[in-house]
């Protein structure tokens, strides 16, 4: 069976940090799936984040975030360098995909950087020995590759009738499904159980 796991998700997004660990578990359980983390690029400097919005995902996952990430709130983080730099990872270095998201959204949310400078992000991808094209450090506009991510999440939001991020779902055979992933924000664990059920549904 050729199954896929799509993440919709914003790099900045603090309720797509909560579900990350979600997308690690079902990576972990099941080696041979194919992942796709589709960034949005939803922040681009213009939504405000609030410490109330914080203060939700804490009461409904484990997450917990780095005071100095929060006090400075309100603010307008921008996250379109990281859509283009996660883009081409998805394309090109898929296998180190998903690490890359969570060394972002470390440094975002735990270390409080912008991760929206080249400096920020080369600084991991050296970490990771990945050496991406100089057209994802544009910060004024997503480069071709975030943009055809952003088309098939405009196409796949279509049918699932949603626009709400993060998105996590299952495609297999003819079938998709949509996990609802706010049930295993506290127990990332327990959704392995669910995948289960689908797949052998």
């Amino acid at each position: 069976m050729n199954a896929e796991l799509i993440f919709i998700y914003d790099s900045h997004c603090p309720w797509s940090y909560a579900a990350t660990p979600l997308v690690e578990a079902i990576a972990q359980a099941y080696p041979d799936i194919k992942l796709n983390l589709w960034h949005c690029g939803h922040y681009q400097g213009d939504q405000t984040l609030a410490q109330a919005l914080v203060k939700n995902v804490e009461a409904d996952s484990n997450k917990r975030f780095a005071s100095k990430y929060v006090e400075p709130m309100p603010f307008e983080p921008d996250s379109t360098m990281a859509a283009n730099l996660t883009a081409w990872a998805n394309n090109k270095a898929n296998h180190q995909a998903l690490e890359l998201l969570k060394l972002i959204q470390k440094s975002h949310f735990e270390d409080a950087l912008p991760m929206s400078s080249k400096d920020e992000l080369m600084a991991i991808c050296q970490q990771l020995k990945m050496s991406p094209p100089a057209k994802v450090f544009k910060d004024d506009a997503f480069s071709k590759d975030a943009e055809f991510i952003m088309q098939d999440i405009f196409d796949l939001q279509e049918v699932i009738g949603t626009q709400s991020i993060p998105a996590l779902l299952l495609a297999f055979d003819d079938n998709l499904v949509l996990l609802n992933h706010n049930l295993y924000l506290k127990k990332p664990s327990a959704i392995v159980e669910a995948v289960k059920l689908e797949l052998n549904a």
